[in-house]
C-alpha cells in the first residue's frame, strides 16, 4: 500500500492527512496555533508557530500511523491563501510576522491605487479586485515598514512566500523557493494570461523580482523533503479552494464546488479560456498538472455562512449548540414569511457592498424563532445560489451538480434547500476532508500512485445525493422575495 501525506495549513490550525492509495484518510491530526492581533484590524501569525506546528503534526501523524516512511510516495501541501511571509535568504529568519489575508493594514494603501485608476489594469491581468486580501500590499507595508528591508530585498538578501512556499522552503531545508499557480495568482502580482509574474505590477508596488518564487504547476515535483531518513518528494501544491476544488474531483468546465464554513467559497470549473466576469466574481488559475493547459476558475465568496447560525447561538441565544438549527429549522413547515439577510459586515458578490446590514423581514405577530432559525438557514442557500447564477451568466455553462464541503453541509435541511433552490443535485462526499484530498490527488497523480482522473472519479464516493424538489413558482418567488430583502439592506450604512 503506498500512501500520501496531505500537509494542510489553515488560519487556526495545522493539520496532516494521511491517505492511501483508495482515496481514503488512515489517519488525521489537527494542532492550533495562536493568533496574534496587534491593532484593530490587524491579523498575524509567527511564521515560527506555522512551521513547528505543521511539521510537528506530520511527524505524529506518521508515528501513530504505524505506517513506514519508505511506504509514503510523495507529500502535499495546501494552505490558507494570500497570508504573506518575508523572510532573510541566508539565515532563513523571518523580519516580521506573517501577515494573515484576513489583515486590513493596507485597505487605505488600495484605496489609492483605485484612486489612481489602476483597479482595471490589476483586474484585467490578475483577475482579481483590488484589495488588501490579497498579498501585493502586504509584501510593499513590510518593505516599508521593517526597518532596513527595501535596502535589504533590492540587493537579494529578501525572499516572499505564501505559506506554501515557506513550507517548502522549510521542508527542503532551503533548496526549494518555489509556489504554485494558485497560489501565485492570489498575490496580486501574477498575470494570469501570460502565467507569469507581471513587471508592471511588480513596479506598481514596488517589489524587487528577486524576491519572488518559482511558479510551478499544482501537480509537480517541487523538491524533496527528508521525513525520518528518507527523502519524499513534494509532488503537490496547491491553495486550499483550488485544492477542495480538484479534490472534488471538479475536473470539467461548470462543475462547481461549495465549501460551507464561517463563510462560504464557491468555485466553478470555468475551463481552459479564461473568463471575465461583469458579475463581481473572480477570476482564478485553477489547480492542473505539469504539462496541462492552464484551466481557469470563477471564484465568489459568501462573508456570512456558517457564522449566521454562530450569531444565533452566541449572540441572540436562541440555540445552545449549532448542529440544532436543523433540528428547529424542520419544526415549522416554511420560514412563515421570515427572510433574514445576514450582511454583518457588508455583503459580497455578486453585489459588493461594504455598506449593506443585516437586516430581518417580514417579522409578524405569529413569528416564533423556529422562523428566524430557518430564515437564517436558508439565507446561507439564497446567497450561495445568487453566486452560482453570476457564475453561470459569466460562462454560459448551467451547473451540472454542486459538490459540497465544509461543516455546514453536514446539515439535511440545508442542503435540501441548497438543492431545490438551485434546481440542482447537491451532492455530498463520503469524507469531508476535500482539501487534504484534493492536494493528495494532485501529489499521487504526480507521481503515479493513480494514473488519472479517471481513475480518481471511480474512488470519489458520494454519501448522498441530495435531489431539487421544489415547484418553479414556488423557487422564482422565493428568489423574488429574497432579493426584494437583499435590495432594501444595500447602501444601510452610508451617511
Amino acid at each position: 500500500m503506498r500512501y500520501i501525506l496531505a500537509l494542510d495549513q489553515g488560519t487556526t490550525s495545522s493539520r496532516v492527512a494521511l491517505v492511501d492509495e483508495q482515496g481514503k484518510i488512515v489517519s488525521i491530526l489537527a494542532r492550533e496555533f495562536p493568533q496574534i492581533y496587534p491593532h484593530e484590524g490587524w491579523v498575524e501569525h509567527d511564521p515560527m508557530d506555522i512551521w513547528s506546528t505543521q511539521y510537528g503534526v506530520m511527524m505524529e501523524t506518521v508515528a501513530k500511523s504505524g505506517v513506514s516512511i519508505k511506504d509514503i510516495s510523495a507529500i502535499g501541501i495546501t494552505n490558507q491563501r494570500e497570508t504573506t511571509i518575508v523572510w532573510d535568504k541566508n539565515t532563513g529568519k523571518p523580519i516580521y510576522n506573517a501577515i494573515v489575508w484576513q489583515c486590513r493594514r493596507t485597505a487605505d494603501a488600495i484605496e489609492r491605487l483605485k484612486k489612481g485608476g489602476y483597479a482595471e489594469i490589476i483586474r484585467a491581468k490578475t483577475g482579481l479586485i483590488p484589495d488588501a486580501y490579497f498579498s501585493a500590499s502586504k509584501i510593499a507595508w513590510m518593505l516599508d515598514n521593517v526597518e532596513g528591508a527595501r535596502e535589504r530585498a533590492e540587493k537579494g538578501e529578501l525572499l516572499f512566500g505564501t505559506v506554501d512556499t515557506w513550507l517548502i522552503w522549510k521542508l527542503t531545508e532551503g533548496k526549494v523557493h518555489a509556489t504554485d499557480s494558485t497560489n501565485a495568482s492570489r498575490t496580486m502580482l501574477f498575470n494570469i494570461n501570460t502565467m507569469e509574474w507581471d513587471e508592471e505590477l511588480l513596479s506598481l508596488f514596488r517589489i524587487p523580482r528577486s524576491m519572488l518564487p518559482t511558479v510551478k504547476s499544482s501537480g509537480e515535483v517541487f523538491g524533496y523533503a527528508n521525513v525520518g531518513g528518507e527523502n519524499i518528494p513534494i509532488a503537490g501544491v496547491a491553495g486550499d479552494q483550488q485544492s477542495a476544488l480538484f479534490g472534488q474531483t471538479c475536473y470539467e468546465k461548470g462543475e462547481a464546488k461549495n465549501t460551507y464554513g464561517t463563510g462560504c467559497f464557491l468555485l466553478m470549473n470555468a475551463g481552459e479560456e479564461r473568463p471575465n466576469s461583469e458579475h463581481g466574481l473572480l477570476v482564478t488559475v485553477a489547480s492542473t498538472l505539469a504539462g496541462e493547459k492552464p484551466q481557469y476558475a470563477l471564484e465568489g465568496s459568501v462573508f456570512i455562512g456558517g457564522a449566521v447560525i454562530q450569531w444565533l447561538r452566541d449572540e441572540m441565544r436562541f440555540l445552545k449548540e449549532s448542529k440544532e438549527a436543523e433540528t428547529y429549522a424542520k419544526q415549522v413547515p416554511d420560514c412563515g414569511g421570515v427572510y433574514v439577510v445576514p450582511a454583518f459586515t457588508g455583503i459580497g458578490a455578486p453585489y459588493w457592498d461594504m455598506y449593506a446590514r443585516g437586516a430581518i423581514f417580514g417579522v409578524t405577530r405569529g413569528t416564533k424563532r423556529e422562523h428566524i432559525i430557518r430564515a437564517c438557514q436558508e439565507s446561507i442557500a439564497y446567497q450561495s445560489a445568487d453566486l452560482v447564477e453570476a457564475m453561470q451568466k459569466d460562462t454560459g455553462a448551467p451547473l451540472r451538480k454542486l459538490q459540497v464541503d465544509g461543516g455546514a453541509s453536514r446539515d439535511g435541511f440545508l442542503m435540501q434547500f441548497q438543492a431545490d433552490i438551485l434546481n440542482a443535485e447537491v451532492c455530498k462526499p463520503s469524507s469531508h476532508e476535500s482539501t487534504a484530498l484534493g492536494v493528495a490527488t494532485l501529489a499521487g497523480l504526480t507521481v503515479g500512485v493513480w494514473k488519472d482522473r479517471a481513475q480518481l472519479k471511480a474512488l470519489h464516493k458520494t454519501e448522498r445525493v441530495y435531489t431539487p424538489n421544489m415547484c418553479e413558482e414556488e423557487r422564482t418567488k422565493k428568489l423574488k422575495k429574497w432579493h426584494k430583502a437583499v435590495d432594501r439592506c444595500l447602501g444601510w450604512d452610508l451617511d
